[in-house]
């Protein structure tokens, strides 16, 4: 069963000892490639150099988080837009850097500002239509807003993933209406909070449906201990629990759902270009 792990935070100090050992964990279990989450320009730059030299088992995204959004200045857009230069237009070939984010709206605890947020979101938005890039968008407490921006932008957007959907039946509809994809993580296996998600599973449709783990974060709750390892994170590795939970979810055999999310994210980040 092979997996593409649409949102992995690599760059992330959790995996600071084990970067290489993570990777060829998640390729033991068939989840390759990964796509490596940016989501400031440090980061962004360390996705960047680390996907170069695995480009058979690691992509990239390139962005400013809303959570960073402080960081948004002129140097900080000037050197975000001469990376994603550096990569080929996506009609042309996928590159390493396959999208614009991890970008958007979060006003749950506002740690950037929102008027702050809503100008590094507008700018990466006109970067990814400049540069003929998808975009990787985070949405959290905001919908109103990042709808009505989004919007704007969307027809001149190639591609658009809401990544870690957790919102409503309502913010669903007008995302798909919007031919956005959804990202789905381990948040679907939480009986505590993931309830409302299950419920809306069946409302993505197939072609539109990615997986993830967004690990570090978002540990599967039903994950067996014994298979959670001693520190606590989730990894990529874990991406076939969540294939298994959602298949189950959506009465489809986990194989047969690892080969449609698999082949919608090669759609989605031109992964057949470089393949």
């Amino acid at each position: 069963m092979r997996l593409v792990d649409i949102g992995v935070n690599l760059m992330n100090s959790a995996f600071d000892n084990d970067r290489e050992t993570v990777i060829e964990a998640a390729q033991a279990v068939g989840v390759s490639p990964l796509v490596i989450t940016g989501n400031n320009i440090v980061s962004s730059v360390a996705a960047f150099e680390f996907a170069r030299n695995r480009t058979s088992s690691s992509y990239a995204t390139a962005g400013v988080h809303p959570h960073n959004a402080t960081e948004w200045n002129e140097a900080a857009q000037t050197a975000l837009r001469e990376l994603v230069l550096r990569e080929p237009k996506s009609g042309e070939s996928s590159g390493i850097i396959v999208a614009v984010g991890e970008c958007g709206l979060d006003f749950n605890r506002n740690f950037s500002p929102p008027q702050d947020q809503r100008k590094c979101f507008e700018d990466q938005l006109a970067l990814a239509a400049e540069t003929e890039k998808p975009v990787f968008l985070h949405e959290r407490d905001a919908f109103d807003d990042f709808f009505a921006i989004l919007k704007k932008y969307r027809s001149r957007l190639p591609r658009a993933v809401v990544h870690c959907f957790t919102g409503t039946e309502a913010a669903l509809e007008a995302y798909l209406s919007l031919d956005c994809h959804i990202g789905i993580t381990g948040w679907i296996c939480d009986e505590r909070r993931g309830g409302g998600l299950v419920s809306l599973l069946k409302n993505i449709p197939a072609d539109r449906l990615l997986l993830e783990t967004d690990s570090p974060y978002l540990l599967p709750r039903n994950l067996p201990r014994c298979e959670r390892g001693k520190s606590g994170r989730n990894e990529p590795r874990f991406l076939p629990h969540i294939a298994v939970c959602a298949a189950e979810i959506l009465g489809k055999k986990p194989e047969q759902l690892a080969e449609e999310t698999s082949a919608n994210a090669v759609r989605f980040f031109g992964f057949n270009q470089q393949q």
